[in-house]
């Protein structure tokens, strides 16, 4: 399992869109990834793991429906949550249209810089969830796979477990016998 941090995409073409982003998440101290197109984007994702796509909708060239659309079709990324950024002078039916490609929200600009970060928080926190349940159930397997083969013995990281409540209920064998010799 890799060890590398997912990060968090910023999609937009506008430089000073990318850079109010990046200050109002920079305090959740994740990899902040920019790119400035859908292509760009895309690039992006086969590269490296990502947590979260923050995604502006009108682009030049593939604009951000085009873009989720092709992140949800790749294996590696379908489960990964989308938040289309857009103008809120935009149609309104981009909302629909977010939904139905799959976002997992839907944000107009200008946004309230708290509100985006509470709720980037929110995914991460997923994220960070769903990796911990994917450790744990592959920690199973191995498991399962140890008994199987009979090694079921504990790893080196592993140690045996005894309650505290268990030795003192049990007596000692010096106890025990004195209890046998005064009956």
């Amino acid at each position: 399992m890799s060890t590398e941090r997912a990060g968090i995409l910023l999609v937009d073409d506008m430089e000073d869109n990318l850079t109010a982003l990046e200050a109002v998440l920079a305090s959740l101290n994740e990899p902040l990834i920019r790119a400035r197109s859908g292509e760009e984007a895309m690039k992006a994702v086969l590269r490296q793991p990502i947590a979260l796509v923050l995604l502006d909708i009108r682009m030049p060239g593939m604009d951000g429906f085009e873009t989720a659309a092709h992140i949800k079709r790749l294996d590696q990324t379908r489960d990964v949550p989308i938040i289309f950024l857009t103008g809120a002078d935009d149609d309104s039916g981009y909302a629909f249209r977010g939904y139905a490609t799959g976002a997992a929200d839907y944000v107009t600009k200008p946004f309230d810089p708290w509100v985006l970060r509470a709720k980037v928080g929110v995914f991460l926190d997923l994220y960070r969830k769903g990796r911990e349940v994917e450790r744990l159930r592959a920690e199973v397997q191995d498991l399962k796979r140890r008994v199987e083969k009979g090694t079921q013995g504990p790893t080196p990281r592993e140690t045996p477990r005894t309650s505290p409540r268990s030795d003192a209920c049990t007596p000692a064998p010096q106890q025990a016998a004195s209890a046998s010799d005064s009956a």
